[in-house]
Formats: C-alpha cells, structure tokens, sequence
C-alpha cells in the first residue's frame, strides 16, 4: 500500500474552499492508502510566530473540523507536526541542500510574499527567515514519512517540485536513500471566494466555514457578488457571472440548476429569492457536519486521544527513517 503524506496549517477553521478542494480528495483517498495527515503547527507560526495562542486553539479546530467532514482516525495518521522532533532535524539537515536564491525563486512563495505586501504594506518586507524556509519543512515533512503521494492543488506544485529537487540533491550526494514523491492534483478547482476573488480565504472576509450558523451564512449570502448588470428584479443576467449561481452549483442539484440558470437568464428570476434559496440549501449541506462538530465539541478527550495516537504512529515511522537518513549522512554515532 502506497503512502500518501499531506498537510494543513492550522491558521482556522476549515471553509468551503477546503472541503470541495483538498478534504473532498482526502476522504476518498483514505481507503485505499496508508495515509498519514499532518497539523503543521509550526508551518503555522511562520505566520503567527507572535500569537501562539490562535495557533494552538486552532489546531483543536482543524482536528475538529477534518474529523466532522468524514476524515475517520481509524484510516488516517492525524498528527501534530511539532510533536515530531524528527521533521525539525530533518529540516536543518535539508537547508544546507537549498540555496536562499532557490527559494526566492519558488513561485508559490513569491505569490505569498506578494499577497503579504498587499495586505500589510511595507510589514510585508519583513520576510523571516522561517517564512521564507517552509518549503524545506514541506520538504522535511513528506521525506520524514518517506511520502509516495501528496495530494496537492495546482498552486502547490513548485512547492513539490523543491521538495524533488531536495531529495535528488541528498541522493546524489549521500546515495539512494529518498524517494521521489509524486503529486495528486484534485479535480476541483480553487473555490472562489463570495466577492468573486479567484482564492477563498478568512483573511480575505470572502469564505463560508463549516463552523457558521444559519445566521451568519444568510448575511454573508445575501451580500454575495450577483451580476451587476442585473438592476432590476426581472432583468435577464448572466448566471456565470454570479456567485450566488456558483455557490448553488455546490450545493444544489442539477435539475435544480437548470432551473436556476433559464429563470436567470430570462429575468424570471430576482437576486432575493435566489439567495434566499441558496441559503437554505447551504445550511441543509452543512447542517451534518456541524452536528458532527457538536458531538467532538462535546467529547474534547476523544478528540485528544486521536491525536495522541496519530502522533505516535507517526513518531514510530519517523524514528525510522531517520536512522536511515543519518546512517546515509554518515552521523549515526
């Protein structure tokens, strides 16, 4: 059976971005591979190096949150990166394989270095040296568990391609040790956000979360990006340029949307009525994965013990191949 390794940082809870991305391909997956899924805590604090607190409350969230989606722990290796000295090792060994000119290269963290300055101006020049190094801890992190698989979107591919380059590197010079892991690229598409911004995000104030309540979905829904040359309640518009027909493509079913999408473009349908129904759908969608998160709300020392014996699974396979690895680097005193 194939090894699959991915990741999450637990920077918040999970919105729809995440399900009909990566969490729909997950729960696929674990049936059929020896899956091992990491809360990267520490990732994390590259970020939010200055408020532990948030990270650490959400990294309970995002367990709370995988587990509600259908990740079930009896397939799937749930465990805390932090809680794993080996990647930390790992990641020191592997920044003497990668130069800083590299990583400035790699285009996932241009794109993130780019967003920074956006959002905090010139805070965003101060780049950390762990910021700037997480593809290496990417690295670190899939090589650690001698990852085959990596379930990743299309964004996420120079970051794998590093982590390749990395482990060719270490081969050539230390023998054939690593393995080259392979991406598995997810079917769908980045989830827009509600304004229509290409990527969903909290930060962005444009995302659904699985956590919402029925209240804050109708406000964020009825203030959701419609067609713009819509002024009037029966003018036709174009349901390809509204959010709210895209949100309902999620969650409705196809003889609905096609009702949708002719009243639309005939005018015989108006934007309150179309996000009221999208509101109803969407709760109905979401209405089973929050009672889920009730119940480990309720039981936060189910929630602990699936952590503890995620991480020590994990632990047991990472020991190993680190003796491999410092054997092969030849400080294995």
């Amino acid at each position: 059976m194939k090894t699959i390794l991915t990741g999450i940082r637990p920077t918040g809870n999970l919105h729809l971005g995440h399900l009909f991305g990566a969490g729909q391909n997950w729960v696929k997956l674990q049936d059929d591979y020896d899956f091992y899924l990491e809360i990267a805590d520490v990732q994390a604090l590259t970020d939010n190096f200055n408020d532990p607190q948030k990270v650490r409350d959400n990294v309970d969230n995002i367990v709370k949150d995988l587990l509600s989606v259908g990740i079930d722990p009896k397939k799937v290796h749930i465990f805390i990166q932090s809680r794993i000295p080996e990647i930390a090792e790992l990641t020191v060994f592997y920044s003497n394989l990668v130069t800083v000119a590299r990583l400035q290269r790699n285009p996932t963290v241009k794109t993130e270095i780019s967003q920074k300055k956006e959002l905090f101006g010139n805070e965003g020049e101060s780049i950390t040296y762990g910021f700037l190094g997480y593809p290496v801890s990417q690295a670190a992190d899939i090589t650690c568990f001698n990852g085959e698989l990596v379930p990743v979107g299309e964004d996420q591919e120079p970051l794998l391609e590093q982590c390749r380059e990395i482990v060719r590197k270490f081969n050539n010079i230390y023998g054939d040790t690593l393995k080259e892991p392979e991406g598995m690229f997810t079917e769908t598409k980045r989830v827009k956000g509600l304004d229509g911004n290409e990527k969903m995000g909290k930060s962005l104030g444009n995302a659904i979360f699985l956590v919402d309540n029925e209240e804050t979905i109708s406000k964020k829904i009825m203030n959701a990006v419609t067609d713009s040359n819509k002024i009037r309640k029966d003018d036709p518009a174009d349901p390809d340029k509204c959010m709210v027909y895209y949100y309902h493509r999620l969650v409705n079913s196809d003889d609905n949307l096609k009702t949708i999408c002719s009243e639309c473009k005939k005018g015989a349908r108006g934007c309150v009525q179309c996000k009221k129904e999208l509101i109803a759908k969407m709760n109905e969608f979401l209405d089973p994965i929050r009672e889920k998160r009730k119940y480990y709300d309720e039981h936060p020392d189910e929630v602990k013990k699936i952590l503890d014996e995620g991480t020590e699974a994990a632990r047991e396979v990472a020991k190993e191949q680190m003796k491999k690895i410092k054997k092969a680097m030849m400080i294995d005193y």
